[in-house]
């Protein structure tokens, strides 16, 4: 289960946008209102505490993942290149909800990994992280020999994820887990 003191990561600042302090943010979530609607948000620089901020306008870049945003207090753009690389967090406790059969990805770490070998439901492994550049990938570190692999989160390859009992079952196709 999530734990509501933890943050999640919902976008990069990538560079600033104009001389006003606008910013260029990548998008590593599917809810396109955390850049859009006003309100609280928090910026966390590597290693240090998130620092709490104020989204106050924010559009996205035709034909592409990423925003532009305001923030309040960055108005020339040297402040605004002090943010570059800084991440853009939400708490865990404001996450939306989601319909059936839909998960936070942060909900999906640690989960433990089974796949049917020999007609045998078997753990293979856990989920260690998640990448979301262009498709959900699940990385997934196998218990046999420590090795990651990228598995699509998609119903074909992942069809049931058991957040109560804490696992998921993958449908692999030939090859996948030896990459």
């Amino acid at each position: 289960m999530i734990n509501e003191n933890e943050w999640l990561t919902v976008g990069l600042i990538t560079s600033c946008h104009g001389i006003n302090g606008q910013l260029k943010v990548k998008s590593l979530s599917d809810f396109e209102e955390r850049f859009l609607k006003p309100g609280m948000r928090w910026l966390q620089k590597e290693n240090e505490p998130p620092l709490k901020v104020e989204l106050i306008s924010g559009f996205k870049q035709p034909g592409k993942g990423t925003f532009i945003v305001k923030l309040q207090g960055i108005n020339t753009r040297n402040r605004a290149e002090q943010l570059k690389k800084f991440k853009i967090l939400v708490k865990t406790d404001k996450l939306p909800k989601l319909k059936k059969e839909e998960f936070h990805f942060l909900e999906l770490i640690n989960l433990e990994v089974k796949t049917f070998e020999n007609d045998e439901l078997k753990t293979i492994g856990k989920v260690i992280n998640l990448e979301n550049e262009k498709n959900n990938l699940l990385i997934i570190e196998l218990f046999k020999n420590k090795k990651e692999v990228f598995v699509p989160f998609v119903k074909e390859i992942v069809p049931l994820v058991d957040i109560k009992n804490n696992f998921l079952i993958i449908n692999p196709p030939n090859g996948l887990l030896e990459l």
